[in-house]
């Protein structure tokens, strides 16, 4: 019997290959993200992404293994975009710094590393940064004001004073807020009515970031570095709940199109939820946690205290990994039920 452990990769394929797709894949959303939103996230890609390498080096040479195999791999690097991605882009360089050495050291490398990491690292540092300083997770870019690039490394360096009036909610975060203050009951039609929080349909200027996360990772499907499991049953169960209570009370609920594209719906779905290492491997079982970190999600983002619930969601569901896997096992070939 094999008791290797995932990523479980088809052949002619090598994870170096695998995490170069993946993060070409989230190109085009970085593009977007800082043309919309500002030049900032091109700072923490590569902040984050020099602490994961030189945290993966030090762990690699605490534990004695071969530096250019693993350095190489690509791991490192999309955890640090990821986390680059979920913090806000005008976040204090020390607190990307902080979630990446944990999501490196504790979260892959105190497990066993690559491969033996039961929990998603990019996740685990967004969960212990938000408990830990939830007011610097909570300062996203007030768009309004359009600062430029220097202006934005002045921010995250400390090197200008951290105004108010430099950040702003989410629109997620915005609308939850609006809709608990709402006390003459305008209800949520008339709150989205506000094109410069909610843009279009989900957020000005985070709607195409969706976009593009959506447009990336159909990419990574038709590459086959993904399976249509986990982001069918993540948007599928997103759309069935956030569906059935905007029918129910359209003027308490945002609409299914509303949740599908704002906050981290898209990049969770692809980007996150899919990852080998710390979901389910068989076919039901990425359906099944899928759509329970889909349901975790909206639950987490509308009735919760946080004002996403994607990070949450898929580390309640990496608990639930072994049991998902235990009882979704296909049956052996040529035996009836498995026996």
């Amino acid at each position: 019997m094999d008791f290797s452990t995932p990523p479980y990769l088809l052949k002619n394929a090598s994870v170096t290959r695998v995490m170069a797709q993946v993060l070409l894949a989230l190109v085009p959303a970085i593009a977007v993200y800082a043309w919309l939103i500002g030049p900032a996230i091109l700072i923490q890609i590569a902040l984050a992404t020099m602490t994961a390498l030189v945290a993966e080096t030090l762990m690699l040479k605490v534990r004695n293994r071969p530096l250019a195999l693993f350095l190489t791999d690509g791991s490192a690097v999309v955890t640090g975009w990821l986390i680059a991605l979920v913090f806000p882009p005008l976040a204090p360089w020390w607190l990307v710094v902080v979630g990446t050495l944990f999501a490196i050291v504790v979260a892959k490398h105190l497990y066993g590393g690559l491969g033996q990491n039961p929990f998603n690292p990019a996740m685990i540092a967004f969960a212990v940064c938000i408990v830990s300083f939830p007011a610097f997770m909570s300062q996203w870019p007030n768009q309004a004001l359009h600062l430029g690039l220097l202006d934005q490394f002045q921010v995250i360096f400390g090197l200008m004073p951290r105004l108010d009036a430099l950040t702003a909610a989410t629109p997620l975060d915005a609308l939850k807020t609006a809709l608990k203050l709402d006390e003459a009951g305008i209800g949520v039609p008339a709150l989205l009515a506000n094109r410069n929080v909610y843009g279009s349909f989900a957020g000005h200027g985070w709607e195409w970031i969706a976009l593009s996360y959506l447009v990336g990772g159909l990419w990574m499907w038709q590459r086959k570095i993904i399976t249509w499991q986990v982001p069918t049953g993540f948007l599928g169960a997103l759309f069935l709940i956030s569906g059935a209570l905007w029918l129910y009370h359209p003027d308490r609920f945002a609409s299914p199109l509303f949740h599908l594209f704002a906050g981290g719906s898209m990049l969770g779905a692809f980007f996150i939820a899919t990852d080998p290492v710390s979901g389910a491997t068989t076919p039901r079982g990425k359906l099944i946690f899928g759509a329970g970190a889909g349901l975790l999600t909206y639950l987490i983002r509308v009735f919760g205290g946080y004002p996403d619930g994607v990070a949450f969601a898929v580390l309640l569901l990496n608990i639930c990994v072994p049991l998902i896997d235990l009882y979704t096992q296909p049956p052996i070939f040529g035996m009836k039920d498995g026996k």
